[in-house]
């Protein structure tokens, strides 16, 4: 602009379309982007490859030098006819998750709740190192010293969890369905990702909606209403694990 660089978008963002053409054999899921920080590290973008625009896009709150990668990452129990084999590999792919070890994923193990925390936040980049206004938060009593002691003191400044009461997270406990749609509504909010409403779907419309806790009301019903979550057979099953 005038000579002048522009790279910082003042909490703003553009939206970033490169045309690229899939290599023989190329999986869509692993093909990544970067961009390249000042001190020569490429640093992960949230993008994907797009087969419609046959383009990967983006969205950056800041102008760099960008880089096109491919990441492929497989585990040894994920099956390749699996219903959940794309996003386990979109999310390998990005670092958001390492599995559990051995070079297996436990697709079929149950979820907890601070698995999920660990998983949500780096999905969406959320940092855990603002050390100014986090260190003036008090953690969870039971946040322990961990891999994810640092996740959930991060999402408790944030307002993205609150507990379960006394100061305590429960993070070993699995986790329900409508903890985990409460949690993603949170983050949305957060980073300001809401989505826009698809449909006028109302939660009365499902069968179990008596099952709805009520502070999962408001998380539940914008999320039926934007197509993040469409149940299964007319039910949400918000207690389920």
């Amino acid at each position: 602009k005038g000579g002048q660089t522009v790279s910082d978008f003042k909490g703003g963002h553009a939206t970033v379309t490169i045309p690229y053409t899939l290599k023989t054999g190329e999986n869509p899921n692993a093909v990544m982007v970067y961009y390249l920080s000042d001190d020569g590290k490429l640093i992960a973008v949230r993008g994907h490859y797009d087969a419609d625009l046959k383009a990967v896009v983006f969205k950056t709150t800041h102008f760099s030098k960008f880089v096109i990668g491919y990441n492929p990452v497989s585990f040894d129990d994920v099956a390749a006819n699996s219903w959940y084999k794309n996003a386990i590999e979109f999310i390998a792919a990005r670092g958001i998750t390492s599995g559990t070890g051995n070079n297996m994923f436990s697709p079929e193990a149950k979820l907890t709740r601070a698995q999920f925390v660990v998983l949500l936040m780096n999905a969406y980049q959320i940092s855990t190192q603002n050390q100014g206004e986090y260190s003036q938060i008090q953690n969870f009593s039971d946040a322990g010293n961990t891999y994810y002691t640092d996740y959930l003191l991060a999402a408790k400044a944030l307002g993205i969890v609150n507990g379960v009461g006394n100061n305590m997270f429960a993070p070993e406990k699995e986790i329900t369905r409508q903890e985990m749609f409460v949690m993603l509504y949170n983050a949305l909010k957060v980073i300001d990702e809401v989505p826009t409403y698809l449909n006028n779907t109302q939660l009365s419309n499902f069968n179990d909606a008596d099952k709805i806790a009520s502070w999962a009301n408001e998380a539940l019903s914008s999320l039926v209403k934007t197509g993040t979550v469409g149940g299964y057979n007319n039910n949400l099953y918000p207690t389920a694990t």
